[in-house]
């Protein structure tokens, strides 16, 4: 299996390199992140951007930022959102290329955005993405990994009863109160969203797929297709084979 960042590397420098040509200057880097509810999305994106510095633009992130400090964008959204409905294409994609604008002189690793092919042709108009990555993880393993996972309703904190048991089972470690699990974390509601799942993103992978853009990484272990890596991000020149020597 490809370590994730090394295999980042290659795709983003495809097109850029040829074996037998010297080495030069690596491009920013625009990249979109894909995942199932449960594959380890946050996982991989926050160690994507601790070891290599990506600008990790999540767009529930800044609906809620917008919302909250009463924006105008923020009020036009809160319109729909406050009656319980799906915020319009347009306007989420006006939330996202206004971050955007601001990070220009950066690398960034977009997590939600695009939903839909309407939306990922938007910005295809205004930013050309180098990479989609897909983390394909059985939904089984999804399904077995979400139903162990319990919550204190009052603060959020999350266990899992596989890598992170509470002290005591069923109470949260802070206060000694009961643990509970959503109902969207019971095993009928997450085959449900990952039907969804599946159903609303094929046609964008597809998109990504025909322009030749879309890396897979299959399994079920976060730290397997997170191996260590040279921080390959971090150097100024590089030439394509010793990408390939950061195979696992």
């Amino acid at each position: 299996m490809y370590c994730l960042p090394a295999f980042l590397l290659g795709v983003a420098l495809k097109g850029y390199f040829h074996p037998t040509m010297p080495p030069r200057p690596l491009s920013l880097i625009k990249a979109i992140i894909m995942g199932p509810p449960g594959s380890g999305k946050g996982t991989v994106s926050s160690r994507i951007v601790e070891k290599f510095s990506f600008y990790h633009i999540s767009s529930g992130d800044i609906l809620r930022h917008h919302i909250r400090n009463n924006t105008e964008l923020g009020l036009e959204a809160q319109k729909f959102t406050s009656s319980g409905l799906l915020v319009p294409d347009n306007l989420v994609t006006k939330l996202v290329l206004t971050e955007l604008k601001s990070t220009e002189d950066r690398s960034w690793l977009l997590d939600g955005y695009p939903r839909t092919v309407s939306q990922a042709e938007e910005l295809d108009r205004n930013y050309s993405v180098d990479m989609v990555l897909n983390l394909d993880v059985p939904f089984d393993t999804i399904a077995e990994r979400v139903s162990k996972r319990w919550i204190h309703a009052e603060s959020g904190r999350t266990y899992n009863l596989d890598f992170n048991p509470p002290n005591i089972e069923g109470k949260d470690d802070m206060t000694g109160q009961d643990l509970v699990q959503r109902e969207d974390d019971k095993p009928e509601s997450v085959k449900k969203r990952l039907e969804l799942y599946s159903e609303m993103t094929k046609p964008l992978l597809d998109f990504y797929s025909d322009q030749d853009k879309v890396v897979s990484f299959s399994g079920t272990e976060t730290n397997v297709y997170m191996a260590p890596c040279p921080e390959i991000f971090r150097r100024e020149n590089w030439h394509l084979n010793w990408v390939d020597n950061c195979l696992i």
